[in-house]
């Protein structure tokens, strides 16, 4: 089994010095470096290149937000999971758009880190329950503001994947023309005219991830 290569990055060491008695002994992780300053991590991660950042948010210089907004734009393969005191509504939206992989809560005990790690470097993502349910307060609060129905949200992810009528049809099982009615009604309602335009709707109401 391959050794996952973890970069630490938090202002109060004795977070730092946690992470790593936490996992000592584990011979599947390996911890290639730590820092207590973003800038100072985003030179390190370049010459190391680790598997896997774990990142506090509210740091000096640089914090949490702007470094993974740096990292997946200059090293896209490196996964990041957000260590945080809280799962506030706005940082979790905000290291979601930056394109976080994971978001977890300082008080997480070992097996819960361990089990975030192997999801995120499997490619999925994990969240702690506390920033899950805070993420579904969102979406729920979302959702009365969204005039969309269920199959409308359907088309509209479908059309960010460029897909056109015919193969939207196909995918949902339903007649091409039937899908050019649903898109019709689907710009009457967002009040936009144009796909760029949809689009741009359904990121800013969190419908879709933004479009990279």
């Amino acid at each position: 089994m391959a050794v996952l290569k973890l970069y630490l990055v938090d202002d109060h060491q004795m977070l730092l010095d946690g992470l790593k008695a936490l996992l000592a002994g584990e011979d599947q992780f390996t911890i290639v470096g730590e820092s207590n300053n973003g800038k100072f991590a985003l030179r390190e991660i370049e010459a190391l290149r680790p598997d896997i950042v774990l990142t506090d948010i509210n740091m000096p210089e640089m914090d949490g937000i702007e470094l993974t907004r740096e990292v997946k734009k200059q090293f896209p393969d490196t996964k990041i999971i957000a260590l945080s005191m809280f799962g506030e509504r706005g940082t979790i939206s905000d290291m979601l758009k930056a394109g976080v992989n994971g978001y977890i809560l300082k008080n997480t005990g070992k097996e819960e880190l361990i089990k975030a790690l192997w999801k995120v470097i499997g490619g999925g993502m994990y969240f702690s329950e506390e920033v899950n349910t805070e993420m579904m307060k969102a979406n729920a609060e979302t959702a009365r503001e969204i005039p969309l129905t269920a199959r409308e949200i359907e088309i509209v992810e479908l059309i960010a994947k460029e897909m056109s009528n015919a193969e939207i049809g196909a995918t949902l099982f339903i007649s091409e023309r039937t899908v050019e009615t649903h898109r019709k009604n689907i710009f009457r309602k967002t009040d936009t005219k144009s796909v760029i335009g949809l689009l741009k709707w359904a990121i800013d109401r969190r419908i879709i991830a933004p479009i990279k």
